[in-house]
């Protein structure tokens, strides 16, 4: 199953993690362009997402997100679960934090369902890991970035990461794209092929415009889903999602790990 996958794959990104990312990192063994060289610096901006997993627990909000991420990014929708592409998904509340569950959390707790996707980490192990710099975290904004150019399969960010944040193309995904595609989405990004890992990559797309990730926008377009994601930049200390953080207790998904997720969430 995907779930049980994702979780493998999470595990053993927590357990390389415990061991000094005990992953083989490669030389990369070739150069790059000025352009294509990516490095990791102090960002200018520092975008970051707040989720209330109470406004999030109605099934149209959830919905509503994952639709729209499906169609701004033309993910494929292939129905075998254990070759799904999912850049955001749910997963309950047991499985996204483990590690704040005991032998007395409700049991209406553990099954509630949260969202989950990429954390924009401040310190991706994704992006040690990767032997060709086709993941790579943005200088300007600390978005995680991911190149299925260059993406030779390796699954070593899969292994990497410790929330099971990727999904990997094990056949021709192009068959499984609808075909009212969206068309600025390939015009901006390689088109995806089989062998190739992708992820959330916070709509950067739609960050270069002004506007909000699609997930983001059509949370607040459901009636009662208002303020159920919020998007915003840490580097403003009046953004709103600084507010957020300052005024209500929010939690981080395996947060002793120290990669530094950059998606929160209100309990």
């Amino acid at each position: 199953m995907e779930r049980s996958r994702r979780r493998f794959f999470r595990d053993a990104g927590a357990a390389a993690l415990g061991l000094g990312y005990g992953l083989p990192v490669l030389g990369t063994g070739c150069s790059f362009s000025e352009e294509g060289t990516h490095t990791e610096g102090d960002p200018t901006n520092q975008w970051a997402m707040v989720v209330d997993i109470e406004k999030c627990k109605r099934d149209e909000v959830r919905a509503a997100c994952v639709e729209a991420c499906n169609r701004a990014h033309n993910i494929p929708d292939i129905p075998d679960p254990d070759e799904e592409i999912e850049w955001i998904w749910t997963e309950k509340y047991e499985h996204v934090f483990e590690d704040q569950v005991h032998d007395h959390t409700p049991h209406a707790v553990l099954e509630a369902p949260v969202l989950v996707l990429c954390n924009h980490c401040d310190k991706p192990p994704c992006v040690r890991v990767c032997p060709t710099q086709a993941t790579w975290k943005r200088e300007s904004d600390g978005v995680v970035m991911m190149d299925m150019h260059r993406c030779i399969g390796c699954r070593y960010c899969m292994a990497a990461c410790p929330y099971g944040s990727r999904s990997f193309n094990w056949r021709n995904p192009q068959e499984f794209i609808a075909k009212d595609v969206n068309g600025e989405y390939p015009s901006d990004y390689p088109t995806r092929s089989r062998g190739v890992v992708e992820k959330c990559n916070f709509c950067v797309e739609r960050i270069r415009e002004g506007l909000p990730p699609a997930c983001v926008e059509a949370a607040n377009g459901v009636s009662g889903g208002e303020g159920a994601l919020t998007f915003g930049d840490l580097a403003d200390p009046d953004s709103e999602v600084n507010r957020i953080l300052h005024d209500t207790h929010t939690i981080t998904r395996r947060h002793s790990l120290g990669t530094g997720p950059n998606v929160y969430y209100i309990i």
